[in-house]
């Protein structure tokens, strides 16, 4: 309940100013009851009371009455109050003052504005009193609302929103920045003759995007759901600035823009990009800034009366490396086949770079998801289980056939070449078939299956920012199946993902978390159990072998790896395969339908002589 006016001191002679002060706490829809006074002859400080109380509790009509142009007022403070749309509004009075005797007074007071989502404005203002006939009004001014409202003006929120932060890789280089992006809209109904426009369209915009066309522009658009528009396409702004001129003015063609979180280059990361800004740009948004002005009778700004300036977010950090990623994309991009590269940090598990091909992208984000036969490559897990069970090491003897027969089945080397009776090392560099199936079809129903989930592969894992499929090795109850399986042309598949995840198992014993965004955490649906040291320092002088044996990686000492060739399909065709690592990096390049390893080979060299 309001205090009604404290006198002010005594006067002390004629001629004497004696001041009185009010301060009240006017809260919106807090009074609900009438304000009293202290005597019974009207008082200023009552109407301010009135007139405050009135506005708090947005009554506009009640309040304007308060005042000596009820109509002019009640229709400003409509239109401020529209304008604000605040949640509620707080009024603090400071001081009321009346000379002795005089017909004016004056107010001045707090006003609290809460305009929802954490915006809130204050300020002090101020008002004047006259007595009319015995009755305190208000006198009416724009400066009533704001000191700074002059007659034929009007207040107006603007809402700032922030530049969206940028990802950068684990360098701090950039990766995704804010770009602005322009859409082309079609409306089917104000198009006119929409074959036309169809098809001045297509002919501006193919060279952006080679598939528009006139027909898949009208395909769209009679497709959209009535009195909607179709969009034709996103185009960046400096590619929406090259067509405007040719563009801008065909009738049923409009046009909205919005910020992005874009690459640089169009090609770098096409198949992990757009996962990881789904995840992060929620985040990068910051916090919107807001202003209040004054607007003269055109809606044009006359003066700044209060702004919070919009907070940017941090940046977001992805594991990628610019570096890694560019040798990577560089040495798949001109392969005539869909061609990819995954590379991860065996330490860490966080991924280095996903690189695909256009004909590859065409497909999705296949080096991540993709489901292929690993061929040759999968001999590092049955050599991994092999060694496991203590029957073998890489010195023991083994035959090496051009063919080998396992319950009818018969399986070839590759051009049927036979090395007689070799070291499984040996047997491992130069990928003896029918070594590994022998070694396979000698194993139990679990076998494969076990080591290959030690290794990383068939585990399945939820990391933020992709979505990823690292493989499938079933147990193979038949032993025919089973010896397939031991060279990789079972029933097994694997990602380069997946692949790039076994041999940095390989590379530092312990299977890692695969990770893609500094901060977020990766889920694995299992867990392992790490292969023991003694079985990795034989596979791992195994991958040596075989890099030494091939005169094309001679540049590498320090490279361990293994190649591969798997059939699909009629097994006409084939895969090229190479995984490896070297150092602190790991690896997994496949050419799909490359015939043979020894392209892959090619493209791994590329790869590893990129890196700077």
């Amino acid at each position: 309940m309001l205090v009604s006016p404290d006198a002010g001191g005594p006067l002390t002679g004629s001629g004497i100013l004696a001041a009185v002060r009010v301060t009240r706490l006017v809260a919106v829809l807090a009074l609900l009851v009438p304000l009293v006074a202290c005597s019974s002859e009207a008082a200023p400080g009552d109407t301010v009371d009135a007139f405050l109380n009135a506005f708090a509790k947005h009554d506009l009509g009640g309040a304007a009455r308060q005042t000596d142009s009820a109509d002019s007022a009640r229709k400003q403070l409509t239109e401020v109050w529209k304008a604000l749309e605040p949640k509620s509004v707080r009024v603090k009075v400071k001081e009321v003052g009346q000379d002795d005797g005089a017909a004016t007074a004056d107010a001045s007071y707090e006003l609290d504005w809460d305009l929802g989502g954490n915006r809130t404005w204050s300020y002090e203002s101020h008002l004047e009193l006259r007595d009319q006939d015995g009755t305190w009004l208000v006198h009416w001014a724009p400066t009533v609302i704001h000191p700074k409202l002059a007659q034929q003006q009007a207040i107006a929120v603007q809402g700032q929103q922030p530049e969206l932060a940028p990802v950068l890789d684990r360098d701090g280089n950039l990766v995704l920045s804010p770009t602005r992006v322009v859409s082309v809209l079609l409306e089917k109904d104000k198009a006119g003759d929409v074959n036309a426009v169809a098809g001045a369209l297509a002919t501006n915009l193919s060279g952006i995007d080679n598939t528009i066309t006139q027909q898949s522009i009208l395909d769209g658009v009679n497709k959209a759901p009535a009195g909607q528009p179709y969009q034709v396409v996103a185009l960046r702004q400096s590619d929406y600035d090259a067509v405007k001129p040719a563009i801008y003015d065909l009738p049923g063609v409009r046009f909205t823009s919005a910020p992005r979180l874009l690459p640089n280059d169009k090609a770098f990361g096409s198949a992990v990009l757009p996962g990881i800004r789904k995840v992060v740009e929620a985040d990068l948004t910051g916090k919107a800034g807001w202003r209040v002005i004054t607007t003269d009778t055109t809606g044009a700004e006359v003066e700044e009366l209060y702004a919070k300036a919009p907070e940017p977010a941090e940046a977001a950090h992805t594991t990628l490396s610019v570096g890694v990623q560019n040798a990577a994309q560089a040495a798949v991009n001109t392969e005539p086949t869909p061609s990819m590269i995954v590379a991860m940090q065996p330490s860490t598990g966080q991924v280095l770079a996903v690189a695909q091909n256009a004909l590859a992208d065409q497909q999705g984000p296949v080096a991540l998801m993709g489901r292929y036969p690993p061929g040759s490559t999968f001999k590092i897990v049955t050599a991994t289980a092999a060694l496991s069970e203590g029957k073998v090491n890489g010195a023991s003897p083994v035959g090496c056939p051009g063919t080998i027969t396992i319950d009818g089945r018969e399986i070839p080397n590759s051009g049927k070449f036979d090395k007689g009776t070799i070291p499984l090392s040996t047997a491992f560099a130069v990928s003896c078939n029918t070594t590994f199936a022998q070694l396979a079809s000698q194993m139990g129903p679990s076998e494969l299956s076990d080591a290959a989930k030690n290794l990383g592969l068939g585990v399945d894992f939820e990391m933020p920012g992709a979505t990823t499929v690292t493989g499938s090795v079933p147990q193979a109850t038949g032993i025919v199946e089973r010896a397939e399986d031991g060279f990789g042309q079972g029933k097994v598949v694997a990602s380069p993902f997946g692949m790039a995840l076994v041999v940095s198992t390989v590379a530092t014993g312990k299977m890692p978390t695969p990770s893609l965004l500094t901060g977020q955490t990766t889920k694995a649906n299992s867990t392992v159990t790490p292969v023991s040291p003694q079985v990795l320092d034989g596979v791992r002088a195994m991958m040596q072998e075989m890099v030494r044996s091939t005169p094309a990686l001679a540049g590498f000492p320090d490279l361990r790896g293994k190649t591969g060739t798997a059939q699909f399909g009629d097994g006409v065709h084939s895969h090229g395969w190479f995984v490896g690592y070297q150092g602190d990096l790991a690896f997994a390049v496949l050419l799909t339908g490359a015939e043979v390893s020894s392209k892959a080979v090619a493209a791994a060299t590329r790869f590893l002589s990129g890196l700077s």
